[in-house]
């Protein structure tokens, strides 16, 4: 089955495994978005996440969910810039998820960072998704 938007099907598996109460989920391998999950490990959203290979020269992605006191600490994931609409902000425009309390996951010239990173490499680029 062909995915049209690799980010977004990632997300949404995270979002019903956590529906769900599964430890762990599995997401077909790609830089993307294993630079995405090292975002969400670095900010504490995940407790981590392996990369599994497979046979025929294919890999798989194996994400540790991570709960507090049964729930899960991701409460919201929203993709942002998704392929029909792109969006695109400056350093001085890049947006604060609930004052601060969640990120803003970024693609910069940098690489994949969040937007206290960006903020700190002085930065735009494409709003990916927000975390809370």
């Amino acid at each position: 089955m062909s995915v049209n938007d690799p980010i977004g099907d990632m997300l949404t598996r995270i979002r019903n495994a956590q529906e769900r109460g599964k430890s762990k989920v599995s997401t077909p391998h790609s830089k993307l978005r294993e630079n995405v999950l090292n975002v969400l490990q670095g900010e504490g959203f995940i407790r981590g996440f392996a990369v599994v290979q497979l046979g025929n020269n294919k890999a798989e992605i194996e994400v540790e969910l991570k709960y507090f006191d049964g729930a899960p600490v991701i409460r919201e994931l929203h993709r942002v810039s998704k392929p029909g609409r792109r969006v695109y902000v400056s350093v001085s425009s890049l947006p604060t998820v609930y004052n601060g309390l969640g990120i803003s996951i970024l693609s910069t010239p940098k690489g994949v960072m969040s937007d206290a990173d960006a903020r700190t490499h002085n930065v735009g680029g494409e709003v990916l998704c927000t975390v809370f």
